[in-house]
Protein backbone atom coordinates (compact mmCIF):
# COMPACT_ATOMS: atom_id res chain seq x y z
CA UNK A 1 0.00 0.00 0.00
CA UNK A 2 1.34 3.47 -1.21
CA UNK A 3 1.90 6.64 1.53
CA UNK A 4 -1.03 8.24 -0.49
CA UNK A 5 -3.10 5.47 0.05
CA UNK A 6 -2.83 4.79 3.54
CA UNK A 7 -3.69 8.63 4.16
CA UNK A 8 -6.22 8.62 2.27
CA UNK A 9 -7.70 5.46 4.29
CA UNK A 10 -7.30 7.63 7.39
CA UNK A 11 -10.50 10.15 6.45
CA UNK A 12 -12.43 7.34 4.81
CA UNK A 13 -15.25 6.14 7.20
CA UNK A 14 -19.20 6.33 8.30
CA UNK A 15 -20.56 8.64 9.94
CA UNK A 16 -24.32 9.43 11.07
CA UNK A 17 -24.94 11.75 8.24
CA UNK A 18 -22.46 11.31 5.78
CA UNK A 19 -19.87 8.58 4.30
CA UNK A 20 -15.82 9.55 2.85
CA UNK A 21 -14.87 7.30 0.64
CA UNK A 22 -12.07 7.40 -1.97
CA UNK A 23 -12.96 8.85 -5.13
CA UNK A 24 -13.03 6.39 -7.87
CA UNK A 25 -11.41 9.08 -10.87
CA UNK A 26 -8.72 10.05 -8.30
CA UNK A 27 -6.24 8.71 -5.92
CA UNK A 28 -5.74 12.09 -4.00
CA UNK A 29 -9.54 13.01 -3.51
CA UNK A 30 -12.62 11.98 -1.91
CA UNK A 31 -16.28 11.51 -2.52
CA UNK A 32 -18.11 12.59 0.01
CA UNK A 33 -21.69 11.42 0.60
CA UNK A 34 -24.31 13.04 2.76
CA UNK A 35 -27.72 11.03 4.05
CA UNK A 36 -30.54 12.03 1.93
CA UNK A 37 -32.95 12.65 4.56
CA UNK A 38 -30.28 15.12 6.14
CA UNK A 39 -29.97 17.04 2.95
CA UNK A 40 -33.49 16.94 2.53
CA UNK A 41 -33.74 18.62 6.14
CA UNK A 42 -31.32 21.12 4.86
CA UNK A 43 -33.25 22.67 1.83
CA UNK A 44 -36.42 22.14 3.97
CA UNK A 45 -35.63 24.86 6.89
CA UNK A 46 -34.43 26.86 3.91
CA UNK A 47 -37.30 27.05 1.33
CA UNK A 48 -38.29 30.60 2.22
CA UNK A 49 -34.59 31.36 1.44
CA UNK A 50 -33.49 33.06 -2.10
CA UNK A 51 -30.24 33.79 -3.74
CA UNK A 52 -30.82 37.49 -3.81
CA UNK A 53 -31.23 37.45 -0.48
CA UNK A 54 -27.80 35.71 0.03
CA UNK A 55 -26.56 38.37 -1.97
CA UNK A 56 -27.80 41.24 -0.25
CA UNK A 57 -27.66 40.39 3.75
CA UNK A 58 -24.39 38.73 3.89
CA UNK A 59 -25.00 37.45 6.83
CA UNK A 60 -27.92 35.36 5.54
CA UNK A 61 -24.94 33.05 4.11
CA UNK A 62 -23.39 32.12 7.47
CA UNK A 63 -26.81 31.65 8.95
CA UNK A 64 -26.74 28.54 5.91
CA UNK A 65 -23.52 27.53 6.70
CA UNK A 66 -24.81 27.35 10.80
CA UNK A 67 -27.75 25.37 9.72
CA UNK A 68 -26.02 23.16 7.44
CA UNK A 69 -23.39 22.30 10.48
CA UNK A 70 -26.39 21.81 12.43
CA UNK A 71 -27.90 19.07 10.83
CA UNK A 72 -24.17 17.65 9.54
CA UNK A 73 -22.89 17.90 12.83
CA UNK A 74 -19.56 19.24 13.23
CA UNK A 75 -17.82 15.90 12.82
CA UNK A 76 -18.85 16.88 9.30
CA UNK A 77 -17.39 20.54 9.05
CA UNK A 78 -13.95 18.84 11.07
CA UNK A 79 -13.56 16.31 8.44
CA UNK A 80 -13.98 19.37 5.16
CA UNK A 81 -11.26 20.93 6.40
CA UNK A 82 -8.95 18.49 7.47
CA UNK A 83 -9.36 17.57 3.91
CA UNK A 84 -8.76 20.65 2.58
CA UNK A 85 -5.96 21.44 4.51
CA UNK A 86 -4.50 17.88 3.79
CA UNK A 87 -1.19 18.51 1.38
CA UNK A 88 -1.50 14.54 0.55
CA UNK A 89 -5.20 14.70 -0.52
CA UNK A 90 -6.45 18.56 -0.82
CA UNK A 91 -10.14 17.84 -2.58
CA UNK A 92 -13.42 16.59 -2.53
CA UNK A 93 -16.45 16.02 -4.05
CA UNK A 94 -19.98 16.06 -3.03
CA UNK A 95 -23.23 16.30 -4.49
CA UNK A 96 -26.82 16.68 -4.08
CA UNK A 97 -27.54 12.95 -5.25
CA UNK A 98 -30.64 14.10 -6.71
CA UNK A 99 -32.86 15.46 -3.87
CA UNK A 100 -32.94 18.26 -6.39
CA UNK A 101 -32.82 19.79 -9.65
CA UNK A 102 -33.48 23.49 -8.76
CA UNK A 103 -30.58 26.40 -8.78
CA UNK A 104 -31.51 27.94 -6.03
CA UNK A 105 -30.89 25.28 -3.98
CA UNK A 106 -27.21 24.76 -5.41
CA UNK A 107 -26.59 28.11 -4.67
CA UNK A 108 -28.13 27.31 -1.44
CA UNK A 109 -25.64 24.51 -0.68
CA UNK A 110 -22.32 25.49 -1.97
CA UNK A 111 -22.38 28.51 0.09
CA UNK A 112 -22.92 26.42 2.71
CA UNK A 113 -20.15 24.64 2.37
CA UNK A 114 -17.72 27.53 1.63
CA UNK A 115 -19.10 29.70 4.31
CA UNK A 116 -17.86 26.36 6.72
CA UNK A 117 -14.75 26.81 5.19
CA UNK A 118 -13.71 30.33 5.70
CA UNK A 119 -14.53 33.52 3.87
CA UNK A 120 -15.42 33.79 0.18
CA UNK A 121 -13.94 36.12 -2.42
CA UNK A 122 -15.71 38.80 -4.34
CA UNK A 123 -16.03 37.97 -7.36
CA UNK A 124 -16.02 41.26 -9.86
CA UNK A 125 -17.05 39.31 -13.00
CA UNK A 126 -20.11 38.85 -10.99
CA UNK A 127 -20.60 41.55 -8.73
CA UNK A 128 -21.06 39.33 -5.74
CA UNK A 129 -20.06 36.47 -3.88
CA UNK A 130 -20.27 33.70 -6.14
CA UNK A 131 -20.33 33.62 -10.73
CA UNK A 132 -22.49 31.71 -12.44
CA UNK A 133 -21.24 31.54 -16.28
CA UNK A 134 -22.17 29.45 -19.20
CA UNK A 135 -20.61 27.29 -21.64
CA UNK A 136 -22.08 27.65 -25.24
CA UNK A 137 -21.10 26.91 -28.74
CA UNK A 138 -20.67 30.46 -29.84
CA UNK A 139 -18.67 32.97 -27.44
CA UNK A 140 -17.06 36.27 -27.85
CA UNK A 141 -15.78 36.42 -24.47
CA UNK A 142 -11.81 37.41 -23.90
CA UNK A 143 -10.48 34.80 -21.98
CA UNK A 144 -10.68 30.92 -22.07
CA UNK A 145 -13.29 30.37 -19.91
CA UNK A 146 -16.52 30.30 -21.75
CA UNK A 147 -14.66 29.37 -25.18
CA UNK A 148 -16.17 25.67 -25.45
CA UNK A 149 -13.94 24.04 -28.33
CA UNK A 150 -10.69 25.32 -26.47
CA UNK A 151 -8.69 23.56 -24.35
CA UNK A 152 -8.38 25.35 -21.25
CA UNK A 153 -5.24 24.86 -19.45
CA UNK A 154 -3.86 24.32 -16.19
CA UNK A 155 -3.97 27.37 -13.71
CA UNK A 156 -4.82 27.99 -10.26
CA UNK A 157 -7.50 31.25 -9.23
CA UNK A 158 -7.14 34.69 -7.65
CA UNK A 159 -3.30 35.15 -9.58
CA UNK A 160 -4.73 38.72 -11.29
CA UNK A 161 -6.24 39.82 -7.20
CA UNK A 162 -4.66 41.29 -4.80
CA UNK A 163 -6.39 38.77 -2.09
CA UNK A 164 -5.84 35.18 -0.61
CA UNK A 165 -7.57 32.42 -2.96
CA UNK A 166 -6.96 29.98 -0.91
CA UNK A 167 -9.33 27.52 -1.93
CA UNK A 168 -11.91 26.91 -5.16
CA UNK A 169 -15.20 25.80 -5.68
CA UNK A 170 -16.67 24.58 -8.50
CA UNK A 171 -20.44 23.32 -9.22
CA UNK A 172 -22.32 22.00 -12.30
CA UNK A 173 -25.56 23.60 -12.71
CA UNK A 174 -26.82 22.09 -16.06
CA UNK A 175 -25.29 20.25 -19.20
CA UNK A 176 -27.07 19.72 -22.55
CA UNK A 177 -25.51 18.29 -25.52
CA UNK A 178 -22.14 18.07 -24.42
CA UNK A 179 -19.31 15.30 -24.92
CA UNK A 180 -15.91 16.02 -23.55
CA UNK A 181 -15.43 19.20 -21.18
CA UNK A 182 -14.42 17.12 -18.18
CA UNK A 183 -12.68 18.90 -15.33
CA UNK A 184 -8.90 18.58 -15.75
CA UNK A 185 -6.60 18.52 -12.39
CA UNK A 186 -3.07 18.16 -11.60
CA UNK A 187 -2.03 17.74 -7.81
CA UNK A 188 1.25 19.85 -7.64
CA UNK A 189 2.96 16.73 -6.06
CA UNK A 190 2.15 14.60 -8.88
CA UNK A 191 3.52 16.75 -11.54
CA UNK A 192 6.90 14.79 -12.75
CA UNK A 193 9.35 17.99 -12.89
CA UNK A 194 7.47 19.97 -9.92
CA UNK A 195 11.49 19.82 -8.47
CA UNK A 196 12.92 21.65 -11.74
CA UNK A 197 10.34 24.33 -12.22
CA UNK A 198 10.26 25.14 -8.22
CA UNK A 199 13.83 25.29 -7.83
CA UNK A 200 14.81 27.09 -11.10
CA UNK A 201 16.07 30.62 -10.43
CA UNK A 202 13.24 32.62 -11.96
CA UNK A 203 10.88 30.27 -9.75
CA UNK A 204 10.33 33.14 -6.94
CA UNK A 205 10.32 36.02 -9.59
CA UNK A 206 7.68 38.37 -9.32
CA UNK A 207 5.23 37.95 -12.28
CA UNK A 208 2.93 40.53 -13.55
CA UNK A 209 -0.61 39.57 -14.00
CA UNK A 210 -3.37 42.07 -14.89
CA UNK A 211 -7.13 40.89 -16.14
CA UNK A 212 -9.16 41.35 -19.16
CA UNK A 213 -12.13 43.39 -19.26
CA UNK A 214 -14.64 40.94 -18.66
CA UNK A 215 -13.25 40.14 -15.72
CA UNK A 216 -13.82 44.00 -13.83
CA UNK A 217 -10.57 43.93 -12.12
CA UNK A 218 -8.18 47.04 -13.30
CA UNK A 219 -5.42 46.60 -10.69
CA UNK A 220 -2.12 45.12 -11.59
CA UNK A 221 -0.58 42.70 -8.94
CA UNK A 222 2.92 40.95 -8.85
CA UNK A 223 2.81 37.48 -7.89
CA UNK A 224 5.60 34.76 -7.45
CA UNK A 225 5.09 31.44 -9.42
CA UNK A 226 6.34 29.13 -6.30
CA UNK A 227 6.15 29.86 -3.19
CA UNK A 228 6.46 27.36 0.50
CA UNK A 229 3.61 26.98 2.38
CA UNK A 230 4.37 24.70 5.53
CA UNK A 231 7.76 23.63 4.11
CA UNK A 232 5.91 23.07 0.55
CA UNK A 233 5.82 24.54 -2.67
CA UNK A 234 2.70 26.10 -3.53
CA UNK A 235 1.89 27.60 -7.01
CA UNK A 236 0.50 31.08 -8.51
CA UNK A 237 -0.15 30.47 -12.41
CA UNK A 238 -1.88 31.70 -15.58
CA UNK A 239 -0.78 31.60 -18.87
CA UNK A 240 -3.57 34.20 -20.23
CA UNK A 241 -3.24 36.62 -17.52
CA UNK A 242 0.66 36.85 -17.06
CA UNK A 243 2.78 39.52 -18.38
CA UNK A 244 6.61 38.93 -18.25
CA UNK A 245 8.58 41.19 -18.16
CA UNK A 246 11.86 39.61 -20.00
CA UNK A 247 12.20 36.80 -22.75
CA UNK A 248 14.12 34.45 -19.83
CA UNK A 249 10.52 34.79 -17.51
CA UNK A 250 8.38 34.15 -21.12
CA UNK A 251 10.57 31.05 -21.63
CA UNK A 252 10.17 29.90 -18.21
CA UNK A 253 6.44 30.26 -18.06
CA UNK A 254 5.86 28.85 -21.31
CA UNK A 255 8.29 25.48 -20.59
CA UNK A 256 6.47 25.28 -17.26
CA UNK A 257 2.61 25.21 -18.73
CA UNK A 258 3.70 22.53 -21.56
CA UNK A 259 5.18 20.09 -19.08
CA UNK A 260 2.01 20.11 -16.69
CA UNK A 261 0.24 19.89 -19.90
CA UNK A 262 1.48 16.72 -21.14
CA UNK A 263 2.20 15.60 -17.59
CA UNK A 264 0.98 11.99 -16.95
CA UNK A 265 -0.66 12.56 -13.91
CA UNK A 266 -3.07 15.70 -15.68
CA UNK A 267 -6.29 14.10 -15.17
CA UNK A 268 -9.71 14.80 -16.42
CA UNK A 269 -12.72 14.01 -13.61
CA UNK A 270 -16.27 13.21 -14.76
CA UNK A 271 -18.62 15.78 -12.65
CA UNK A 272 -22.31 15.04 -12.96
CA UNK A 273 -25.00 17.61 -12.80
CA UNK A 274 -25.30 18.42 -8.91
CA UNK A 275 -22.32 17.61 -7.86
CA UNK A 276 -19.51 20.07 -6.79
CA UNK A 277 -15.65 20.04 -6.82
CA UNK A 278 -13.90 21.55 -3.65
CA UNK A 279 -10.32 22.42 -3.86
CA UNK A 280 -7.07 23.35 -1.80
CA UNK A 281 -6.42 26.02 -4.68
CA UNK A 282 -2.00 26.43 -3.44
CA UNK A 283 -1.51 23.25 -4.88
CA UNK A 284 -4.23 22.11 -6.66
CA UNK A 285 -4.20 23.14 -10.38
CA UNK A 286 -6.97 22.85 -12.79
CA UNK A 287 -8.41 23.22 -16.47
CA UNK A 288 -10.81 22.16 -18.41
CA UNK A 289 -10.73 19.75 -21.55
CA UNK A 290 -12.34 20.71 -24.89
CA UNK A 291 -15.77 19.83 -25.96
CA UNK A 292 -16.69 18.22 -29.06
CA UNK A 293 -18.67 20.29 -31.78
CA UNK A 294 -22.22 20.82 -31.22
CA UNK A 295 -24.19 23.81 -32.47
CA UNK A 296 -27.00 23.20 -28.93
CA UNK A 297 -24.39 22.76 -26.49
CA UNK A 298 -25.06 24.15 -23.32
CA UNK A 299 -23.41 23.73 -19.69
CA UNK A 300 -23.31 26.18 -16.74
CA UNK A 301 -20.90 26.52 -13.63
CA UNK A 302 -21.01 27.60 -10.50
CA UNK A 303 -17.42 29.65 -8.75
CA UNK A 304 -16.80 30.15 -5.53
CA UNK A 305 -13.28 31.00 -4.22
CA UNK A 306 -11.70 32.15 -0.80
CA UNK A 307 -10.05 31.68 2.49
CA UNK A 308 -9.40 29.57 5.30
CA UNK A 309 -10.68 30.82 8.23
CA UNK A 310 -7.91 31.26 10.51
CA UNK A 311 -9.48 29.86 13.72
Amino acid sequence: MSMIQEKLKSFVGKHDTFEVKEHPHHHRLYSIEINNQVLRAFLAENEEVNAQQLEYVPYMRLILAERLQRVLGKTFVETMRAILHDRKSGGFTVGMQNQTTDDQDYIKFSTALTHLVGGVNFDAMSGTYYARFTVKDTDNSDSYLRQAYRLFTLHTDGTFVDEPTDWLLMMKFAEENAVGGESRLLHLDDWEELEKFSNHPLATSRIEYKAPASKNVGKTVYNQTFYEQNGKPCICFIDQFAYPATLEQATYLKELSDSMENSQSTIALPLPVGDLVMVNNTFWLHGRAAFEKNPNLHRELLRQRGYFAKV
